[in-house]
Protein backbone atom coordinates (compact mmCIF):
# COMPACT_ATOMS: atom_id res chain seq x y z
CA UNK A 1 0.00 0.00 0.00
CA UNK A 2 1.40 3.51 -0.85
CA UNK A 3 1.24 5.62 1.97
CA UNK A 4 -0.38 9.15 0.91
CA UNK A 5 1.28 12.02 1.24
CA UNK A 6 0.20 14.11 4.55
CA UNK A 7 1.56 17.57 3.94
CA UNK A 8 -0.19 21.05 3.67
CA UNK A 9 0.58 22.97 0.55
CA UNK A 10 -0.41 24.82 -2.26
CA UNK A 11 -2.56 22.89 -4.91
CA UNK A 12 -2.56 23.80 -8.76
CA UNK A 13 -5.45 25.23 -9.49
CA UNK A 14 -6.05 27.38 -6.20
CA UNK A 15 -4.25 30.37 -5.02
CA UNK A 16 -2.09 29.23 -2.06
CA UNK A 17 -3.59 29.53 1.28
CA UNK A 18 -7.41 28.35 -0.46
CA UNK A 19 -5.30 25.56 -2.06
CA UNK A 20 -3.94 24.55 1.67
CA UNK A 21 -7.32 25.04 2.60
CA UNK A 22 -8.83 22.78 -0.15
CA UNK A 23 -6.41 20.01 1.53
CA UNK A 24 -7.73 20.00 4.78
CA UNK A 25 -11.19 19.84 3.26
CA UNK A 26 -9.76 17.51 0.84
CA UNK A 27 -8.18 14.93 3.86
CA UNK A 28 -11.44 15.93 6.06
CA UNK A 29 -13.84 13.85 3.45
CA UNK A 30 -11.69 11.19 2.85
CA UNK A 31 -11.33 10.50 6.39
CA UNK A 32 -15.30 10.60 6.66
CA UNK A 33 -16.03 8.74 3.88
CA UNK A 34 -13.51 5.76 5.00
CA UNK A 35 -15.22 5.88 8.34
CA UNK A 36 -18.72 5.14 6.75
CA UNK A 37 -17.30 2.64 4.38
CA UNK A 38 -19.49 -0.46 3.58
CA UNK A 39 -22.72 0.63 6.18
CA UNK A 40 -25.94 -0.72 5.32
CA UNK A 41 -29.11 1.52 5.12
CA UNK A 42 -30.11 -0.19 9.01
CA UNK A 43 -26.88 0.84 9.88
CA UNK A 44 -27.23 4.10 8.61
CA UNK A 45 -30.76 4.68 10.71
CA UNK A 46 -29.89 3.17 13.51
CA UNK A 47 -30.18 4.80 16.90
CA UNK A 48 -28.01 4.06 19.43
CA UNK A 49 -29.93 6.32 21.91
CA UNK A 50 -33.44 8.52 22.10
CA UNK A 51 -30.99 11.12 21.88
CA UNK A 52 -28.58 10.99 19.78
CA UNK A 53 -28.28 11.22 15.99
CA UNK A 54 -28.23 8.55 13.19
CA UNK A 55 -24.91 8.13 11.28
CA UNK A 56 -26.98 8.90 7.82
CA UNK A 57 -28.09 12.53 9.73
CA UNK A 58 -25.03 13.02 10.64
CA UNK A 59 -23.51 13.19 6.92
CA UNK A 60 -26.98 14.66 5.93
CA UNK A 61 -25.29 17.61 8.48
CA UNK A 62 -21.96 18.05 6.47
CA UNK A 63 -23.76 18.42 3.28
CA UNK A 64 -26.33 20.70 4.74
CA UNK A 65 -23.53 23.10 6.37
CA UNK A 66 -21.56 23.07 2.76
CA UNK A 67 -24.39 23.82 1.37
CA UNK A 68 -25.27 27.20 3.88
CA UNK A 69 -21.77 28.47 4.23
CA UNK A 70 -21.42 27.96 0.22
CA UNK A 71 -24.63 30.21 0.33
CA UNK A 72 -23.10 32.81 2.75
CA UNK A 73 -19.53 33.15 1.59
CA UNK A 74 -20.22 32.66 -2.36
CA UNK A 75 -23.73 34.03 -2.64
CA UNK A 76 -23.36 36.79 -0.12
CA UNK A 77 -26.22 35.93 1.45
CA UNK A 78 -28.22 34.27 4.20
CA UNK A 79 -30.72 31.91 2.52
CA UNK A 80 -34.14 32.43 3.79
CA UNK A 81 -36.28 30.34 5.76
CA UNK A 82 -37.88 29.49 2.52
CA UNK A 83 -34.60 28.05 1.00
CA UNK A 84 -33.75 26.54 4.18
CA UNK A 85 -37.13 23.93 4.66
CA UNK A 86 -35.08 21.66 2.88
CA UNK A 87 -32.01 21.36 5.02
CA UNK A 88 -33.24 22.33 8.09
CA UNK A 89 -33.42 18.65 9.73
CA UNK A 90 -30.09 18.40 8.45
CA UNK A 91 -28.75 21.55 9.71
CA UNK A 92 -30.27 21.65 13.23
CA UNK A 93 -30.48 17.45 14.20
CA UNK A 94 -32.13 16.74 16.84
CA UNK A 95 -35.79 15.63 16.69
CA UNK A 96 -36.64 16.44 13.18
CA UNK A 97 -33.92 15.02 11.92
CA UNK A 98 -34.36 11.40 13.86
CA UNK A 99 -37.94 11.56 12.02
CA UNK A 100 -36.87 13.03 8.36
CA UNK A 101 -33.39 11.60 7.61
CA UNK A 102 -34.09 7.84 7.12
CA UNK A 103 -34.52 5.13 4.56
CA UNK A 104 -31.22 6.06 2.54
CA UNK A 105 -28.52 4.41 0.87
CA UNK A 106 -24.97 5.45 1.61
CA UNK A 107 -24.42 6.22 -2.08
CA UNK A 108 -27.42 8.80 -1.67
CA UNK A 109 -25.36 10.37 1.15
CA UNK A 110 -21.89 10.32 -0.59
CA UNK A 111 -23.63 11.46 -3.86
CA UNK A 112 -25.01 14.52 -1.78
CA UNK A 113 -21.44 15.42 0.03
CA UNK A 114 -19.83 14.94 -3.68
CA UNK A 115 -22.65 17.36 -5.33
CA UNK A 116 -21.22 20.09 -2.18
CA UNK A 117 -17.91 19.34 -2.85
CA UNK A 118 -17.30 20.09 -6.52
CA UNK A 119 -19.75 23.14 -6.40
CA UNK A 120 -17.36 24.53 -3.40
CA UNK A 121 -14.05 23.39 -5.21
CA UNK A 122 -15.14 25.21 -8.13
CA UNK A 123 -16.27 28.67 -6.37
CA UNK A 124 -12.96 28.09 -4.36
CA UNK A 125 -10.74 28.01 -7.76
CA UNK A 126 -12.48 31.79 -8.57
CA UNK A 127 -11.53 33.34 -5.59
CA UNK A 128 -7.93 34.47 -3.76
CA UNK A 129 -6.71 34.83 -1.02
CA UNK A 130 -7.37 38.15 -0.42
CA UNK A 131 -11.18 37.23 -0.67
CA UNK A 132 -10.40 34.85 2.57
CA UNK A 133 -9.77 37.40 5.05
CA UNK A 134 -12.43 39.94 4.01
CA UNK A 135 -15.58 40.41 6.07
CA UNK A 136 -18.23 38.27 5.00
CA UNK A 137 -21.15 40.36 3.75
CA UNK A 138 -23.93 38.07 5.19
CA UNK A 139 -21.92 37.62 8.13
CA UNK A 140 -19.51 40.36 9.12
CA UNK A 141 -18.56 38.89 11.79
CA UNK A 142 -16.44 36.57 10.35
CA UNK A 143 -14.45 35.86 7.08
CA UNK A 144 -14.75 33.09 4.66
CA UNK A 145 -11.46 32.00 6.17
CA UNK A 146 -12.77 31.08 9.74
CA UNK A 147 -16.18 29.71 7.11
CA UNK A 148 -14.46 26.92 5.49
CA UNK A 149 -12.29 25.90 8.54
CA UNK A 150 -15.49 25.76 10.29
CA UNK A 151 -17.19 23.26 7.32
CA UNK A 152 -13.40 20.95 8.20
CA UNK A 153 -13.81 21.19 11.87
CA UNK A 154 -17.57 20.66 12.06
CA UNK A 155 -17.20 17.71 9.70
CA UNK A 156 -14.13 16.22 11.38
CA UNK A 157 -15.93 16.58 14.97
CA UNK A 158 -19.01 14.32 13.30
CA UNK A 159 -16.51 12.11 11.84
CA UNK A 160 -15.37 11.32 15.58
CA UNK A 161 -19.13 11.01 16.47
CA UNK A 162 -19.50 8.85 13.18
CA UNK A 163 -16.50 6.21 14.26
CA UNK A 164 -17.95 6.09 18.09
CA UNK A 165 -21.64 5.27 16.54
CA UNK A 166 -20.08 2.88 14.20
CA UNK A 167 -18.57 0.31 16.79
CA UNK A 168 -21.43 0.53 18.50
CA UNK A 169 -23.81 -0.77 15.72
CA UNK A 170 -25.65 -4.40 16.37
CA UNK A 171 -23.85 -5.14 13.15
CA UNK A 172 -20.40 -4.62 14.78
CA UNK A 173 -21.41 -6.40 17.98
CA UNK A 174 -22.73 -9.77 16.24
CA UNK A 175 -19.80 -9.21 14.06
CA UNK A 176 -17.12 -9.92 17.17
Amino acid sequence: MVRPRLVIEAIPGFTPTIGRLVGMLSYARSTLLQAVEGLSRDDLDHLHDPGSNTIGALLAHAAAVEWWYQVVTFEERKPPASEEEAWIAALDLGDEGRRQIRGRELESYVEDLALARERTLAALAERDDSWLDAALVAAPEMNAHWAWFHVAEDEISHRGQIRWLRARLPSARSAG
